[in-house]
């Protein structure tokens, strides 16, 4: 999932003719903060340099795996057309581009963000580019939400890592209150960010949200450590990319968890698949989360029919139809 062209065009253009020593350094540092998940009160992109890194080295993977989310929220809620957008902890507007890719008639955005070094080149990267009115504000996504108006569409991507625990709850309950519709997050698709999406998603089921996706049923999660949900996405490495972090390789998996909850229900709740497919001759074995609220692999074979040639086609984070007509027996294991 690329990023769009004008979003390409206008990184490319900040990041020409910045020094490759500065800019490996200011990757590695970065790198650093995000691994160690730090909490030091200094922004992790609060220099002008970090952004400059940032765009170069991760921002195609977030954008991959929040536009991924987008599209797992747009297929549980076919009938959702949001008009307005907020999104906490913006970044360079990250969220924005991928919103726009996936409802181009958005109307409205207020992207908060506490890093100026950040809004500066949010601001110039969509100056020219983005019809939708944007307003950027200066803010801190713990302590800055209280004068914020509600919006069709919440987001808050790659941000819970950042936020002390005990903050975590009286933040996600003002993301709620903020919700006229739905409410996404995005977070590292580790075991930590996917307890800080479990923690979210029992409050927000307790607050009387509906769960969109990923999981199809609100019962507790059937997973459990050392296995964890998560997805990825698959993302080619620009050559500076390659040169920024020494790379060999081509592309890079980007791995995530996220959330989409709404005040309004979903109308179905299809299985949703938790791992690459493990496929043979006439077979494929799927590793499912159930509407009944259980995980584990299936088998589907030819005698399946037509459920077999949709489980064939099936990739990590898809949804399924896995009816009991049909459908293979679950096999040990979650």
């Amino acid at each position: 999932m690329e990023l769009p062209a004008q979003l390409r065009q206008g990184v490319d253009g900040l990041l020409e003719n910045v020094p490759l020593p500065a800019l490996k350094q200011a990757a590695r540092t970065l790198s650093e903060r995000y691994r160690a998940e730090l909490r030091d009160g200094r922004l992790h992109m609060g220099e002008e340099m970090a952004v400059k890194a940032y765009l170069a080295t991760r921002l195609p993977a977030t954008y991959a795996a929040v536009r991924a989310s987008l599209d797992a929220l747009a297929s549980a809620r076919p009938d959702f057309q949001p008009k307005t957008l907020l999104d906490i902890g913006a970044g360079p507007g990250t969220m924005l581009w991928a919103t726009l890719d996936a409802w181009p008639d958005l109307e409205q955005a207020v992207l908060v963000e506490a890093s100026g070094a950040v809004r500066k080149v949010g601001q110039s990267l969509a100056a020219g580019a983005i019809a939708a009115g944007t307003e950027w504000i200066a803010g801190d996504a713990t302590i800055d939400l209280d004068d914020l108006r509600p919006a069709d569409l919440v987001s808050i991507a790659y941000v819970l890592d950042e936020v002390a625990p005990a903050s975590l709850p009286r933040l996600v309950g003002r993301l709620w209150q903020l919700t006229a519709d739905t409410l996404l997050v995005v977070e590292p698709g580790t075991p930590a960010g996917w307890q800080r999406i479990l923690a979210a998603r029992r409050q927000l089921i307790e607050a009387g949200a509906h769960v969109l996706a990923p999981c199809p049923h609100a019962a507790p999660c059937p997973l459990a450590p050392p296995d964890w949900c998560h997805f990825s996405r698959r993302v080619a490495r620009s050559r500076l990319h390659r040169l920024v972090k020494e790379a060999d390789v081509p592309w890079e998996d980007e791995k995530f968890i996220y959330l989409a909850a709404s005040r309004q229900p979903a109308p179905v709740h299809p299985a949703r698949v938790l791992a690459p497919p493990k496929s043979g001759s006439g077979k494929v074995v799927l590793k499912l989360c159930r509407p009944d609220g259980s995980a584990g692999e299936q088998l589907f074979s030819k005698r399946d029919g037509e459920v077999f040639r949709t489980a064939r086609r099936a990739d990590w984070g898809d949804t399924v139809g896995t009816s009991s007509s049909t459908g293979g027996a679950p096999r040990s294991g979650a």
